[in-house]
C-alpha cells in the first residue's frame, strides 16, 4: 500500500510539474502565431521565444521586453500590438512580425529568416499583413 501511495505521489508531482511548464502566455502566443503546438510531448516553441532561459522567468529577451511593454492585462492583445509596432527588437534587420512570420524567434539576433526582408514583407502582406496575429475577439 504504501509503494502504491509514493507512486500516486510522484504521478501527482510529475503532472504538477508538465501543468507549470505549460504556461498560458506560452500557450497563447503558439495558438496566436500559428506555431507549430507541442508534438509526442516535446516542446517545439519553448520559453525562449520571450525568455532568455529555457525555463522561463526574467530576464526576457528583447522580444519579450517589448511583449512585456505592451501587456496591461491580456497577453494576447499585448502579443498583437508588440507585433503592430513593427519593431526589430533583436537588431538583426527583420522586425518581429516578419520574424514570426518566418518562423524565427524575433528575440534572439542569430536567428533570422533566410530571405531578403522586402519579400518576406511582400509576402506578409499578401497573406494579410500584422492582423494575421490579430487576438480573437
Amino acid at each position: 500500500m504504501r509503494k502504491i501511495c509514493t507512486a500516486l505521489a510522484l504521478v501527482s508531482l510529475l503532472m504538477v510539474s508538465v501543468a507549470v511548464a505549460r504556461p498560458p502566455y506560452r500557450l497563447q502566443a503558439i495558438a496566436q502565431f500559428h506555431l507549430v503546438a507541442d508534438k509526442d510531448n516535446t516542446r517545439t516553441v519553448g520559453c525562449i521565444y520571450c525568455h532568455v532561459s529555457p525555463n522561463g522567468g526574467a530576464p526576457w529577451n528583447p522580444f519579450g521586453e517589448n511583449v512585456r511593454a505592451h501587456f496591461k492585462g491580456n497577453i494576447a492583445q499585448a502579443l498583437y500590438d508588440a507585433l503592430k509596432a513593427n519593431k526589430d527588437s533583436d537588431g538583426d534587420g527583420y522586425t518581429d512580425v516578419l520574424e514570426v512570420f518566418a518562423g524565427t524567434l524575433p528575440g534572439d539576433p542569430n536567428s533570422k529568416p533566410l530571405v531578403d526582408p522586402a519579400f518576406l514583407q511582400q509576402s506578409l502582406d499578401k497573406a494579410g499583413g500584422v492582423d494575421l496575429y490579430k487576438p480573437a475577439q
